[in-house]
């Protein structure tokens, strides 16, 4: 995998110190896998985000789902917010195949029930999306349970971004987008915790584009004399894992502070954007076994500490946008429609 990534430009987004990957798969147990169905009529994916290997509806994952904006189709976010947990892998697709993906998610749950000897009788999936019909054609809704079941067995901490899985057909500032991740390492406490973002990345307008303060989309629309995308429309998906025990209202403050991140790539949040952060921690696991007490014993951060792991949200989302970018090639969609590749603009308008 030899992709660009910001980085490579010389820019350092933000102060804070990046992960080992600088990706959200730098959080302990947290792997990622993509399936991408790339032909002449199709450019779309799932991108499925694990935040740990072992069975997570046996063991539930503390979790908080953000609504920045609400122009879209998440689903699993009401129970989410009703409990406080997620039970199933996170999974990023495009806008019409939601269902399909959820029906494939819940049909991967209890197969891993089965083989666990655990029993399961309702399954809450979580999926984000975002509409990819620009380049991909959409209608046809080619995605399912084959191609979530691969995205899952091959997932893994070194995973490829750009224009991969549910990344291959989304724009972002009107060029190429796609996958993106970036991470932040912090220190509470005399121990060593890591923040990581991952983005779908499908929105914005070109002349909007801000790297590192830099009016990038401005010179880029200078240079080629026209607006690759007129309006901040589209949508981007972003999720949010870290192993700092947090409490549900710690983890929601987090969440809220990723539009810092978006709004320092240029973005506005359009009314047309559905942009949605899901997070979780990997402390306080939520266990279903039946012996359980009647009360569960968890950790969370002093308050005074939370300006550091909300400083960390907002650089790694910045990064991930940008790295969604310079990790995509160019893409030509089913019907002409070209989306090049921001690598094509750099370091020229940096």
């Amino acid at each position: 995998m030899n992709k660009k990534h910001i980085r490579d430009y010389g820019i350092a987004i933000g102060h804070m110190t990046p992960g080992a990957r600088n990706k959200i798969s730098d959080v302990p147990g947290v792997t990622v896998g993509h399936c991408t169905l790339d032909d002449e009529r199709h450019k779309t994916g799932v991108t499925v985000i694990l935040p740990a290997q072992d069975n997570l509806f046996a063991s539930k994952m503390t979790a908080v789902v953000h609504v920045i904006n609400g122009f879209g189709k998440t689903c699993g976010s009401v129970q989410v917010d009703e409990l406080g947990y997620i039970e199933t892998p996170i999974a990023l697709t495009n806008t019409l195949n939601v269902g399909k993906v959820a029906d494939a998610l819940v049909g991967w749950t209890l197969e891993r029930c089965r083989q666990d000897g655990i029993g399961c009788f309702s399954v809450n999936p979580v999926v984000g999306e975002t509409n990819d019909a620009g380049l991909n054609d959409i209608a046809d809704r080619a995605l399912g349970e084959a191609e979530v079941y691969a995205a899952i067995a091959g997932a893994s901490a070194d995973f490829e971004e750009g224009d991969v899985g549910a990344g291959k057909g989304t724009s972002c500032f009107g060029l190429k987008g796609g996958i993106g991740s970036a991470s932040r390492v912090l220190t509470l406490g005399g121990t060593e915790y890591t923040v990581g973002a991952l983005v779908q990345s499908n929105f914005g307008r070109t002349a909007d584009l801000t790297i590192a303060g830099r009016p990038v989309g401005e010179r880029i629309t200078a240079k080629i004399r026209e607006e690759q995308a007129q309006t901040d429309k589209g949508s981007i998906m972003i999720v949010l894992g870290t192993d700092i025990p947090l409490s549900e209202l710690q983890l929601g403050r987090v969440l809220r502070r990723a539009v810092v991140g978006l709004a320092r790539t240029g973005s506005f949040v359009g009314h047309g954007s559905g942009d949605v952060v899901i997070g979780f921690t990997t402390a306080n696991r939520h266990s279903s076994a039946a012996e359980d007490g009647a009360f569960r014993t968890m950790r969370a951060l002093n308050d005074r500490h939370m300006d550091a792991v909300f400083r960390a949200a907002a650089e790694a989302v910045e990064e991930s946008v940008l790295n969604s970018m310079t990790a995509a090639d160019r893409v030509t969609g089913h019907n002409g429609d070209v989306k090049r590749s921001i690598n094509e603009f750099l370091p020229e308008c940096l």
